[in-house]
């Protein structure tokens, strides 16, 4: 296993869908880097995708487009994402408590939203979400 002194890559985009990309290819080449799987990195890929575009569609409804600031800070054992809006705050406990997995439901039934948070459960090892000055995504992947 590599030994990954902590290190910090920042991003700061704008709140734009095509953007979304920049932050995957940067995410790809630090955890690769960082030795995490094939199937880890595309774990995280998705995870980061998902919270991005949430601040890109929710956060800045109705105003001129606005930043999302992306971070990586690396440690030894792995790494946290960090996504963050300016945008409209919104409850995360209560998106956090509704969240709940898919399974044996009818994919008609399944309504357009709401899945970004259980997937990034579902695909990081730790996923905290604040909404305090806008909102803040935190999610944590461990070297295994």
């Amino acid at each position: 296993m590599l030994v990954v002194k902590n290190k910090s890559v920042g991003l700061e985009i704008p709140a734009e869908a095509e953007y979304i990309d920049v932050v995957r290819y940067t995410l790809y080449g630090i955890a690769a880097n960082m030795g995490f799987s094939y199937e880890a990195i595309e774990d995280m890929k998705v995870a980061v995708s998902e919270a991005v575009n949430n601040a890109v569609l929710h956060a800045y409804e109705g105003s001129d487009a606005q930043k999302v600031d992306v971070r990586f800070e690396t440690f030894d054992q792995g790494m946290q994402i960090i996504v963050k809006d300016y945008g409209a705050s919104f409850d995360a406990d209560s998106a956090s408590s509704r969240a709940k997995p898919v399974l044996e439901q009818d994919i008609q039934r399944v309504g357009a939203g709401g899945l970004g948070i259980y997937l990034m459960q579902a695909l990081m090892d730790e996923v905290e979400v604040t909404s305090e000055d806008g909102t803040e995504v935190i999610m944590t992947k461990f070297l295994k």
